[in-house]
């Protein structure tokens, strides 16, 4: 069994990371760069932070790079841009879905029946518009998809029914595919975090949706007594991705501290 650095290196194509610009999709980039990947990342807004991913990939990685603006809503779209970055690198080994909109805490008896479609429409959609262009890519390569979705959808926390229930969607739909796919060698795991100090989480903390209470009685509930990085969910991300996971489909692993226990 080869060394961790060199788990992508002999792959054929590049791994599309979608959702690059954030914390988690970037730690997923640089990790996966680490061990051996060329890269393809996607940005829906923040071309800067993508673009800064991708430079770090070739200058200290010494792997290839490339960003793609791309908006999941748009199947078209998406479609097009799987086409040319498969083009570009030679083909598609692994699909990354670390994207989705933010999420705001809150009681579902306070959200509007618009805002819990949007919240549909940009995560359980997306994914799904982002993974059907990507599966005669996948084929070829026999190649592996990972969706980053949430551990809520194990154990349900409060105030966050916008997050569990898309993610939840975007669960079953990795099952579907992971039973229909899997006679052309195609994979498909998800891996559900828990409380990060980075991510959205962050976001959630720095904007007061998460007051000190809140996190103290989150971390209650975590048997480890403390929140994960985004390191965390790129290790389980690149696990599952690689040949190590060869016979792993289907799955879900959740990293969350035993938060589900």
């Amino acid at each position: 069994m080869t060394g961790l650095a060199e788990d992508f290196a002999t792959k054929t194509g590049a791994a599309v990371v979608v959702g690059a610009s954030g914390g988690l999709g970037a730690a997923i980039a640089r990790m996966l760069a680490e061990r051996g990947s060329d890269l393809v990342l996607t940005y829906r807004s923040n071309a800067g932070a993508a673009d800064e991913i991708a430079e770090e990939v070739r200058t200290k990685h010494g792997r290839r790079a490339k960003t793609w603006k791309a908006d999941l809503t748009d199947a078209a779209g998406v479609a097009a841009v799987l086409d040319e970055a498969a083009a570009e690198f030679g083909g598609i080994h692994t699909l990354v879905y670390a994207s989705g909109p933010h999420v705001p805490m809150i009681h579902l008896s306070r959200v509007s029946p618009e805002q819990f479609k949007g919240q549909i429409d940009n995560d359980a959609v997306a994914f799904f518009n982002l993974v059907h262009p990507a599966l005669p890519h996948l084929r070829v390569s026999k190649g592996s998809i990972v969706a980053v979705t949430t551990a809520a959808t194990k154990r349900y926390p409060i105030r966050d029914g916008l997050s569990s229930a898309p993610k939840g969607a975007v669960e079953q739909t990795a099952w579907a595919l992971a039973a229909e796919e899997g006679r052309f060698g195609v994979r498909v795991n998800c891996v559900g975090p828990g409380m990060l100090t980075e991510g959205m989480a962050a976001e959630l903390i720095g904007s007061g949706a998460l007051d000190e209470r809140a996190l103290d009685v989150a971390r209650n509930n975590i048997p480890l007594r403390t929140f994960g990085v985004a390191a965390d969910i790129a290790e389980a991300v690149c696990f599952l991705a690689s040949d190590r996971a060869g016979f792993i489909s289907g799955q879900k692993l959740d990293v969350d501290g035993g938060y589900g226990v």
